[in-house]
């Protein structure tokens, strides 16, 4: 009967000690998600701030392009006058008909060429008016997601300094309870929270359901898990199921 009742005792205790660890790793697990949120939101921003930049050095670089081709068609209007001018100098010595009209014709076209860069200069005008409604829209967006993500990351230095000291404490305290439990449960026990998203290899029975899954648990698997004189797992997703200690329930 002692004998028994010893055996009792140590899943008891197995039962309790893999309770224990469950809420340990579940508080790690808790800090990590709330800090592990700000990491993800401070490098969106500072994806959605190199894009920004590298959108303004674009646009920049578009500006310079139709700033150079303006310079560029008054050149060529300068030049096209000279031409017109020199042109025109020589039809005052033409011999023939033939060679006035040939004369005439370079008029013509320098004409249109000026015609052209005139209507290029004044598209490029436009152009360069429109990118820089969009570059001030720009500039204003950087500003507000640069503001955004200094405040983000003074919130994460905040928190990792606060919550690092209590995380690294934890951490200590779950590779104690690790010690305390046979290696092949722990083995167990890491396999379940590696598989699952909530972390939790350990529950216990919630509105007659499975803490992890919430399918239901028959009421004499209920019985015999109240009774903490075997280890017990859910049918459906593998987790340990335990009744909490008296001491836990009261937390």
């Amino acid at each position: 009967m002692a004998k028994k009742k010893a055996t009792e005792n140590t899943i008891e205790d197995k039962l309790n000690s893999l309770h224990n660890l469950q809420s340990i790793d579940s508080k790690i697990d808790k800090i990590r998600t709330i800090r592990g949120e700000l990491p993800l939101e401070v490098q969106d921003l500072e994806d959605e701030i190199l894009g920004l930049k590298t959108r303004l050095d674009k646009l920049n670089e578009e500006k310079d392009a139709l700033d150079q081709l303006i310079s560029d068609r008054k050149n060529m209007i300068k030049e096209s006058k000279a031409a017109i001018k020199k042109y025109t100098e020589q039809q005052k010595n033409v011999r023939n008909n033939r060679e006035f009209d040939s004369i005439s014709k370079e008029i013509e076209f320098q004409e249109l060429e000026m015609e052209l860069s005139e209507k290029k200069i004044n598209e490029a005008k436009a152009n360069i008016e429109h990118k820089a409604e969009v570059l001030e829209a720009a500039k204003e967006k950087l500003d507000e997601r640069q503001k955004d993500l200094d405040i983000k990351q003074k919130e994460l230095q905040e928190i990792s300094a606060e919550t690092e000291k209590d995380e690294q404490k934890l951490i200590k305290e779950s590779e104690k309870a690790k010690k305390s439990i046979e290696e092949r449960l722990v083995v167990a026990y890491e396999r379940l929270r590696n598989n699952s998203r909530n972390g939790l290899a350990v529950v216990s029975i919630e509105r007659n359901s499975c803490g992890g899954c919430f399918n239901q648990i028959p009421p004499q698997r209920q019985i015999d898990i109240q009774a903490r004189k075997k280890i017990i797992v859910c049918e459906h997703c593998g987790r340990i199921l335990v009744e909490p200690p008296a001491d836990a329930k009261k937390k």
